[in-house]
């Protein structure tokens, strides 16, 4: 990381509510050929936090999913913090309280494309992650009630990433996968594993867009992963906030792109 930061561009997608189990099996299938580039796989993490505002505070502390392996396992990024036993000879450290604050420090412009409520900045809760950011975005049109979520989410990256020339931390929390997503699903009455699935297919189909617009101008670190999962009735339990296993356990992929501008 510390050859990357200032070289790279940085892409983090948080797919909000994405289960594991549902990732891992559309990817054994070969389905998900937009999401994951050729090498890249899933790993399975656990999460930092149990529900969106907690896992994200974490994540945008350097605290990324971990692997279910038993570690230490050293961070890519890392705040300074005596006696941290996962900053490693390769973690990129700032000396600030969160990542786009040491990223800003770092010379890059930092964008935040928000998905759902808590990054909706209609109340001084949906402002408090979208603050961390120089430039922050939310529209009803990227919010869980929108079939078109991420197309509109792109749409927006697009434009925010024109004509910029200095690196750039670009955020997007993808709200395609969160409740409601019965309308990913023809014929659904209400939400289901099978809808969750749908809904990862719909954004495997767009998310390309955004990957050909982030490596136009440099090469780029991408992050991909699940901020917690949720549940469709297992052990009788719905939604997240949980101490289940179908919540801490998470999907997570990092990979390069390399510069390609006649994308």
């Amino acid at each position: 990381m510390r050859e990357i930061v200032g070289s790279h561009d940085i892409l983090l997608v948080t797919l909000d509510t994405l289960r594991y189990d549902v990732a891992a099996a559309l990817a054994e299938a070969g389905e998900l050929t937009g999401l994951l580039p050729p090498g890249a796989r899933w790993e399975r993490r656990h999460t930092p936090g149990s529900f969106t505002y907690a896992a994200h505070a974490a994540m945008f502390a350097g605290f990324l999913p971990t692997p279910v392996t038993p570690g230490p396992h050293p961070r890519l990024f890392a705040a300074t913090f005596p006696g941290s036993e996962t900053t490693a000879e390769h973690t990129w450290v700032f000396d600030a309280p969160d990542l786009p604050a040491g990223l800003a420090q770092a010379g890059y412009h930092t964008v935040c494309i928000g998905g759902v409520g808590f990054f909706n900045k209609l109340t001084p809760l949906g402002t408090a992650l979208p603050g961390l950011f120089a430039e922050s975005h939310w529209e009803p049109e990227f919010g869980v009630t929108s079939p078109a979520s991420l197309e509109h989410q792109i749409d927006r990256a697009a434009e925010v990433l024109r004509d910029r020339e200095e690196p750039v931390f670009l955020f997007v929390n993808v709200s395609a996968l969160h409740q409601p997503n019965h309308f990913y699903l023809p014929g659904a009455a209400g939400d289901s594993l099978e809808s969750h699935a749908a809904a990862l297919r719909y954004v495997d189909r767009h998310i390309g867009r955004l990957y050909a617009l982030m490596c136009r101008r440099r090469p780029c670190l991408v992050i991909v992963c699940s901020d917690h999962g949720t549940a469709y009735g297992e052990d009788g339990h719905v939604g997240h906030r949980i101490g289940h296993e179908v919540v801490w356990t998470v999907p997570y992929t990092e990979f390069l792109l390399e510069r390609h501008a006649a994308l």
